[in-house]
């Protein structure tokens, strides 16, 4: 599992012309899913997430976490985390999982940053999402559940 962290001032997603997920300060979150991922990357990557100091403190150092600050979370499904660039111009997405798969590690990750007391916003599976975000910093930060970095 793949989450590429964006720590913003605001975040929102519109599918088909309508807003259905935003969010003031905190993560936005792109996330993609393999078939080898399961509940033990969900957890370690959402616990990782949650407390990575990565917010800044009264004297603008990252020593803060998501819910040290209140913050808020967008999740974004992205099965472009996984492309293959190797061979040719064209990305192959091989190494994503399909959607029989991806969909409940994706609603799973989402859940359980419900059982840490985040309720987070989030796009639509699949859909066509126009992801409109104002960084904050920028900080950006690439998570991988197998290389656990």
């Amino acid at each position: 599992m793949r989450a590429v962290l964006q720590r913003v001032n605001e975040a929102s997603v519109i599918v088909d012309h309508k807003e259905v997920g935003k969010i003031n300060k905190g993560l936005l979150i792109l996330m993609g899913v393999t078939e080898e991922d399961d509940q033990n990357d969900i957890e370690w990557l959402t616990k990782k997430i949650i407390n990575m100091r990565i917010f800044g403190d009264a004297e603008g150092k990252m020593n803060l976490s998501l819910k040290d600050i209140d913050g808020e979370v967008l999740i974004v499904s992205q099965f472009t985390l996984y492309a293959s660039t190797k061979k040719g111009n064209r990305p192959s997405y091989l190494r994503s999982a399909k959607p029989i798969t991806a969909i409940p590690l994706y609603e799973s990750f989402v859940d359980e940053f419900r059982k840490h007391d985040i309720n987070p916003e989030e796009g639509i599976f699949g859909a066509d999402m126009k992801v409109h975000l104002i960084n904050d910093g920028p900080v950006t930060i690439s998570l991988d559940t197998k290389e656990k970095e």
